[in-house]
């Protein structure tokens, strides 16, 4: 496979798409002695089931990709990728969905800030994206294709994700969609 600079794995729950990009960082990994590969993880253990599911994420991931680190940054994301981007870097985010759910409906407090203040930590990972110096791969979920949710703060939340990948796709050269595990190419490098 060629890498593409920019990558957007989309998929439901379950689809596959936290291995595919790990499957990016193996390839990645074994091309050279030189690569090196960072995960940055967005989850935030707020209870028993999340932290175990976290541990268990980690396990597995150290057996299927033992060269990855992980790097735990569940707000300041864009920041976090123009930190940990190089050369030689592939940065794994997994996953966009649980960063802005961390924004947009945190468990302990208020929501992080105005819709003003959304767009201006959006306009920081997307600047960040852009200006990253080795392959990025992103991981979120496509949550848009079910019944429309009953809740206003539930709309708000599908349409924010909505506008937000939209807005690292069109960032990405490739942008693949997973479902049942398998691949669909939605766009591909020129």
């Amino acid at each position: 496979m060629n890498f593409a600079r920019r990558e957007l794995i989309l998929g439901g729950q379950r689809s596959g798409k936290s291995r595919c990009a790990e499957a990016r960082a193996a390839e990645w990994l074994e091309r050279s002695l030189g690569h090196h590969a960072v995960l940055i993880a967005t989850a935030m253990p707020h209870d028993d089931e999340m932290r175990e599911r976290i541990a268990r994420h980690r396990e597995d991931r150290a057996q299927r990709v033992p060269g990855l680190a992980t790097v735990e940054e569940p707000i300041a994301l864009g920041p976090a990728l123009a930190r940990m981007s190089a050369p030689h870097t592939l940065v794994v985010v997994d996953c966009l969905t649980l960063w802005l759910t961390n924004l947009l409906m945190p468990v302990e407090a208020a929501p992080h800030g105005s819709t003003a203040s959304l767009e201006m930590v959006q306009a920081s990972l997307l600047r960040a994206l852009r200006e990253a110096r080795g392959p990025v791969v992103l991981v979120a979920n496509e949550i848009g294709l079910g019944v429309i949710p009953m809740g206003r703060e539930v709309r708000a939340f599908v349409d924010a994700l909505g506008r937000l990948n939209q807005e690292v796709a069109a960032a990405c050269e490739r942008v693949t969609l997973m479902a049942a595990g398998l691949p669909l190419s939605l766009k591909e490098p020129e």
